[in-house]
């Protein structure tokens, strides 16, 4: 071979080799979609490259990877994140991702300890990530019972009956105690401090302004659930809320309130006026919503009790309440209440289906500017007995509100498809930036996600705007969500052309500052 050639066939090999670690520089290349970047507004057809567990690059040209995703047609946006996701084991998690979530968070209830929530998590292993913050109930019924608690959600549900816990007034000594038992939790790493203050009305508010206090000088949100629910003054919703805009005022903590569309009840309007007033005041506070007309908890629940309890939720029914999909009577309703508090129930407080006013009270919850979409959803059970463990798929007649399938399916199929009343920015924001931003100051990790850019969290789901729908039914509430193509999180395709991979379990701990160390 003549020289000339010898040398122009070495740099032909040169380039060969030089493409070839091109073609390997990136793990995941998502070639095609349709990026939204809620934070930096990007929407444009777009490449996204993937090494390790971070994105490297936004392209404008298509990338080439160890693993090549076409996701033409598709959307392709920051994982979402659910504040509110009561299902802290495999199965729910599992179930989620097929909704497109990539994290899910105890926050509204928390837990206690802390450490134990994340060490069991962490032996387990879990599909998307997890995290908690401190609970408030744990450590009041722990202070008030004499009890241990336990590192589990609905540890709470065994006391949900219990008057003691909910009514007895703290004295200096004992309030020393729950704000002891909420400061170590903090100091294992818990996000902020879940705050069911719904579940006890009775407590004092100087206990309630106390709790507060300390999540602000921790520098930690507090998410709470309102004292009352009810129509009716006194004692009403708008009241409920009137005293979280007053201690989110005089102690400077940042108040997220939980589930707005549920509390509110018909009294959206006025309500929603009045934090939208508090703040542009400055006020500290953020919300979320779930875009279903039912919620679910215990049937010993305290807002289920008292005088005149029905009419004061707007006149409802004993059949309104469901347990397993099968609606109550009058004498099951009082029989399970004295029997079995703990008994979960499906309560349907609104019918958007058949009443446009009910519609328009969600709507105005879902809809609040920067408010995020949020799940509540819960554990799966078949009868009495909890799912958990390595468990694929969750059996047909398993039992869960259907929320805990469908949250994030039913909000982009109703609102963005089907209503056109948000476009899918706006859509992706609220499911993914927005609960991010709400928890970035405290939460240095939250920082890297909910965005699609160069140098955050692998945390992506590629959907189909065209088919993304929940299929899940109060009926048949075990049916996963469709249209979400792909889920990685941290790096890792855990929803592969819509088929659940369950030999990776890739969900990583997000923790508070003391814990994680700040950045």
């Amino acid at each position: 071979m003549k020289p000339a050639l010898t040398k122009l066939a070495a740099m032909a090999g040169a380039l060969a080799l030089s493409a070839a670690a091109v073609a390997q520089d990136y793990d995941i290349a998502i070639n095609n979609g349709r990026v939204i970047d809620p934070e930096t507004g990007l929407d444009a057809v777009r490449h996204v490259g993937i090494r390790g567990d971070v994105i490297v690059t936004i392209s404008g040209t298509p990338l080439e990877g160890a693993r090549t995703i076409d996701a033409t047609g598709r959307i392709v946006a920051p994982g979402f994140i659910d504040l509110h996701g009561h299902g802290q084991d495999t199965p729910a998690g599992r179930m989620q991702a097929l909704d497109g979530v990539t994290t899910t968070l105890e926050l509204e209830s928390g837990v206690l300890p802390v450490a134990d929530f994340y060490a069991r998590a962490a032996e387990e292993g879990r599909p998307i990530n997890y995290g908690a913050a401190a609970s408030w109930a744990h450590a009041r019924i722990a202070a008030v019972m004499d009890v241990e608690p336990d590192a589990d959600t609905y540890w709470f549900f065994r006391y949900i009956g219990d008057p003691r816990w909910q009514t007895e007034l703290a004295d200096d000594q004992r309030l020393s105690a729950i704000l002891r038992h909420i400061n170590t939790g903090l100091e294992e790493g818990g996000l902020g401090i879940g705050i069911l203050l719904g579940y006890a009305p009775g407590i004092s508010r100087a206990e309630y302004h106390a709790v507060n206090a300390l999540a602000a000088a921790r520098d930690v949100p507090t998410f709470t659930h309102a004292r009352f629910l009810s129509a009716i003054e006194p004692q009403s919703s708008y009241e409920g809320f009137q005293e979280m805009v007053a201690v989110a005022a005089s102690t400077g903590a940042h108040m997220h309130i939980s589930h707005l569309n549920s509390i509110s009840l018909s009294d959206i309007d006025r309500i929603a006026e009045m934090i939208e007033g508090a703040q542009a005041n400055g006020v500290n506070i953020t919300v979320e919503a779930y875009p279903y007309g039912a919620g679910a908890t215990g049937i010993g629940a305290a807002m289920f009790r008292g005088e005149n309890w029905r009419e004061r939720m707007g006149g409802i029914e004993y059949s309104d309440f469901t347990v397993q999909g099968v609606p109550l009577d009058e004498e099951r309703f009082h029989d399970l209440q004295e029997n079995a508090p703990g008994t979960g129930i499906v309560v349907h407080f609104l019918n958007p289906d058949e009443r446009p006013e009910h519609q328009a009270y969600l709507d105005r919850s879902i809809l609040f500017p920067g408010g995020a979409i949020a799940s509540d959803g819960g554990p799966w059970s078949v009868g009495s007995e909890r799912l958990s463990g390595d468990i694929w798929p969750i059996p047909e007649d398993a039992h869960s509100h259907p929320r805990s399938a469908g949250t994030y399916g039913r909000f982009l199929r109703i609102y963005a498809r089907e209503r056109g009343v948000i476009d899918w920015p706006e859509a992706v924001a609220k499911a993914s930036f927005y609960p991010a931003r709400i928890l970035s100051d405290a939460v240095p990790q939250m920082r890297r996600k909910g965005r699609l850019q160069p140098g955050m969290d692998a945390d992506i789901v590629v959907f189909d705007p065209e088919t993304v729908a929940d299929r899940a039914t109060f009926e048949r509430p075990a049916q996963a969500s469709v249209g979400f193509e792909y889920v990685i999180v941290n790096g890792t395709v855990l929803v592969d052309g819509g088929e659940l991979d369950t030999s990776v379990l890739p969900g990583r701990p997000v923790r508070g500052t003391v814990a994680s160390g700040a950045e």
